[in-house]
Formats: structure tokens, C-alpha cells, sequence
């Protein structure tokens, strides 16, 4: 490559190239949320400039990547509909590329071969610790052709060592190093094998990416990138460094703070894929005070000025605010196909046609309290449930401490109902505390707590209709001898 001009700039991409950026996840793990982020940004950027998404499995650490780890991301963005364009690139099946580009960088005089053993790289840093210097490749075999017969070598690029290059980062802004900060890297493995820093930079070329937007942790690796990619005088990409997520508490975000895999958000914590969509995208980005954005919404406002350079906070309460925000708005019938095996799995029984049919014709009521599935299903079970329901300490404290006559004569009026309505129940029932000279309250807290087993339900009267007569006069009955038989 030889020297380096005094300073470069990152070149921008041809003007109005087709836009195309990727997700290149390393399959060791979950999907973690703070890569949710990243591919969301990647899909949106693209979206917005009728590009395309490309999606690339870097499963080059053999030892650690896994099948399981790559089901779970595959499943994790198609959970979020982040449709990606054409098929799934796995990098180490293109080792045989990685490699080929390395030895054309050989052949070419911008790399050379390393056969510094590792005992010699050991005894390099130690000198170099001990003088509290930085800790890089010293060059040793950079100009040299004495190569030992048969010794095993590495192929290191020929990076500049003078001058700076600047990064005009599209969120960070300029960003500039000196060239003398950065060592030779290694491109290829004593054993043949290609270096992460070679792959990513190969694999982006022949994928035609022109944006690369990911966590700002990579800034410094984009510096090497970049001497790769003008060794090889290839088109540059523009970059995007995005700022880390934190926790609440300012400390780096981990599972304390709900890190956890996107899996879980939607397994464990019952929230909805557009919901987390649209915490992530407001999580670091932003459009005015606008807090409830849809995808075509995004796609359309979407681009990077609006990416803010500091990190963002997590918060779960926010994310669950806004989950309930989607659950209420949510169709019901999405809804009971989600809950339904909850409510099933709650009343230790398969849910039948009526069953199903009775969910429907209450969710609209049900989702009014509920902030994810998990709740939902939850405040769904009093339909359900065997008579005698359980009662929840606080219905049944409620009830102990309830009239029972006052609850015996709201039984006969409600028995009295022919048009089993809520506006005929509600008036049954205030016609009842006017009689008796009671607030409403007196009389619907122990029904509440006689039909639904708790202390808190949807609107009562909605309850009492779902339910039907027969049930709700059982249920009633069933609490009237639960209070005698504790009066004894």
C-alpha cells in the first residue's frame, strides 16, 4: 500500500447507489435487544431509501457459534417482521473468498507473511508492558524475505504507518486517527483460516453493502476496515457508529436491566412484536415529541440525522407502558390466539369452541387492564374457572368483611333480570344500593370479588354479562355459602 498522504478522508458511496445494508449477528447467543436495535435501524435505513436488508450469520468462531443460537435470531427477527432480502449469508462457508482475497493482497505487495512464532509475540508485549507502551505488532517481518523453509506464517496487511485517515461517521461525526495507532493486522491464520477483521470486510463487498450501521463499539475496527478496503481499491461504504444502550442507572446495559433475548420479551414477558419495535426505534432516535410510531410511519421518517450520538437509556416500565398502549389496540382476535394456551395452561384444561367463543366476546373489556399477554391471559381465567372459584386474599378478605344479607338481596335482584344486559344489571344493581340506602360500591365490591375470585376485574356488569345467569347466580351462591360455613 505503501505510505499514506498526510490525511484521508472515508470516501462516501457513489452518489444514488441502490442502498443496501446489513445485520451480521455472531450466533453465540440469543438475539439481545441491543442488537434488535441495530437490525431495526439497518432494516428501517434501507426501507426508507428503497434499498435492501441483507442478513449475514458470522459464525467464523466455530467453537462458539451454535445451531440453536442461529434458530434463535432467525426466529427472533422474523418474530419482528424485519424481512430480509435474499438468502442468509453464513460467513464461514465463504472462507475459501476470505482467503482468496488475502493472497491476491500478497501477490499485490499490500500484505506480507508473519513468522513470528507466539512465543516471539508474548515476549514482544511483555517488553512492550513493561515500557507502558502500546501494545501493537512491531513490524518485524514487515519488509522482510528471508522466509524460513516450511514455518508456519500469518499474512498480515501492510497497513499505512503515517498520516491519519477521518471517518465522516454519518452519527458521529468526523471522527480521526492517526495511522500510527493502528498495527499490521493479521488477515489470514497460520492454518488458513481468515480473521474476523478480513471476512466482514470481504463479505460486505460481495454483498454490495454501502451503509454500514451498527453499535459504536466497532468504531475503532472501522479504521482497519477501511486500510483493507483501499488496499484492494474497492468502493467505500459509508459508516453509521450507533451509541450503546445503558441501563436506567447509566451503567452498561445487562440482564439486571432487562437485556435479555427477544425471545424472552415475548415468551416470559407476554409483549407484542410492534410494541418492542417501536421502544427500540424511539430508543436513541427520534421525530419530534412523537412516542407511538407505526412501521410505515418509520419507514417513512426514518434516517440517521435523527440518531442521537450519546447512549440511550433502557427502561422496562417505559416498554411495558407502550406495550399496553399496542395490547389495547391490538384486534381481538389476534389476541385470543395468542392467549388462549395461557388461559388454558391457567385452568389446566383445553379451552372448547364456547370457551374460545366466550374469550372473543370479552377481550374487548379484558385488554382495557392488561399491559402484556401475560396479564391478559391472567385476568381472563375468572371466566373459566370451575365453580367454586378461588378466591385471591384480597376477594377473600373482601368478602369477609362484606354483608352477606346485602349480598343475598343483590342475588335475588339480579335473579329478578329478564334482559341480561349491562345497562338492565348496572340498574339492578343501583336500584339495590338506593334501596338500601348504600354507595354502589358497597354492593359491587362483593360481587366482584363473589364472581371473578379477586378484588379487581373488568367493569363488573361487562363481567356479569359475559358470564350469563346461570353461572353468575352459582358463583354467587357459592360465596354466600363460603361466608356462612366461615361465620360458624
Amino acid at each position: 500500500m505503501g505510505a499514506s498522504q498526510p490525511e484521508t478522508t472515508a470516501r462516501q458511496p457513489d452518489t444514488n447507489p441502490r442502498v443496501v445494508t446489513r445485520f451480521a449477528p455472531s450466533p453465540t447467543g440469543f438475539l439481545h435487544i441491543g442488537g434488535a436495535r441495530t437490525a431495526l435501524f439497518n432494516y428501517l435505513f434501507a426501507r426508507h431509501h428503497g434499498g435492501d436488508f441483507r442478513l449475514r450469520i458470522e459464525d467464523t468462531d466455530r467453537a462458539r457459534s451454535t445451531e440453536p443460537a442461529i434458530a434463535a435470531i432467525l426466529d427472533g427477527l422474523s418474530w419482528l417482521n424485519f424481512e430480509w432480502d435474499g438468502e442468509v449469508v453464513y460467513q464461514f462457508a465463504r472462507a475459501a473468498r476470505h482467503a482468496e482475497v488475502a493472497h491476491q493482497l500478497l501477490a499485490a505487495g499490500h500484505a506480507y507473511r508473519c513468522y513470528a512464532t507466539p512465543e516471539e509475540l508474548e515476549a514482544m508485549r511483555a517488553e512492550q508492558r513493561a515500557a507502558k507502551l502500546p501494545m501493537r505488532y512491531d513490524g518485524r517481518w514487515r519488509d522482510r524475505t528471508d522466509w524460513p523453509n516450511d514455518a508456519p506464517f500469518v499474512i498480515r496487511l501492510k497497513a499505512p504507518q503515517t498520516g491519519s485517515v477521518t471517518i465522516d461517521d454519518l452519527v458521529q461525526g468526523p471522527v480521526t486517527v492517526a495511522n500510527a495507532e493502528l498495527d499490521d493486522m493479521v488477515l489470514l491464520r497460520s492454518d488458513g483460516t481468515p480473521t474476523y477483521m478480513l471476512a466482514v470486510v470481504v463479505d460486505d463487498h460481495d454483498m454490495g453493502v454501502t451503509h454500514v450501521i451498527r453499535g459504536d463499539d466497532h468504531l475503532n475496527n472501522a479504521f482497519r476496515q477501511l486500510a483493507l478496503i483501499r488496499a484492494m481499491e474497492w468502493q467505500e461504504p459509508a459508516y453509521a457508529h450507533i451509541p450503546l444502550i445503558h441501563g436506567a442507572d447509566g451503567a452498561k446495559l445487562s440482564k439486571r436491566h432487562g437485556a435479555l433475548g427477544v425471545d424472552a420479551y415475548r415468551d416470559e414477558m407476554g409483549l407484542l412484536p410492534e410494541a418492542v419495535e417501536n421502544y427500540l426505534l424511539r430508543l436513541g432516535w427520534g421525530h419530534g415529541d412523537d412516542e407511538i410510531i407505526s412501521r410505515d410511519q418509520a419507514i417513512e421518517w426514518f434516517d440517521l440525522a435523527g440518531v442521537g450520538r450519546g447512549p440511550s437509556r433502557f427502561d422496562i416500565k417505559k416498554l411495558e407502558s407502550v406495550n399496553g398502549h399496542y395490547l389495547r389496540a391490538a384486534d381481538d382476535d389476534r389476541l385470543v390466539t395468542l392467549v388462549a394456551p395461557g388461559v388454558a395452561a391457567g385452568v389446566g384444561r383445553s379451552l372448547s369452541v364456547t370457551d374460545i367463543d366466550l374469550l372473543r366476546r370479552s377481550m374487548a373489556e379484558l385488554k382495557k387492564r392488561a399491559n402484556n399477554l401475560n396479564d391478559l391471559a391472567s385476568g381472563a381465567l375468572f371466566l373459566f374457572r370451575t365453580r367454586p372459584i378461588p378466591m385471591d386474599d384480597a376477594a377473600a378478605k373482601l368478602l369477609a368483611s362484606a354483608d352477606p344479607a346485602l349480598l343475598r338481596r343483590a342475588r335475588a335482584a339480579f335473579a329478578q333480570v329478564d334482559d341480561w344486559q349491562v345497562a338492565t344489571l348496572e340498574a339492578a344493581a343501583r336500584a339495590l344500593a338506593e334501596a338500601e340506602t348504600v354507595k354502589l360500591g358497597q354492593v359491587a365490591q362483593p360481587l366482584r370479588a363473589a364472581v371473578t375470585g379477586a378484588a379487581q376485574s373488568p367493569g363488573l356488569f361487562d363481567v356479569l354479562t359475559a358470564l350469563g345467569r346461570d353461572e353468575t347466580l352459582g358463583r354467587i351462591d357459592d360465596a354466600l355459602a363460603r361466608m356462612e360455613a366461615e361465620r360458624v
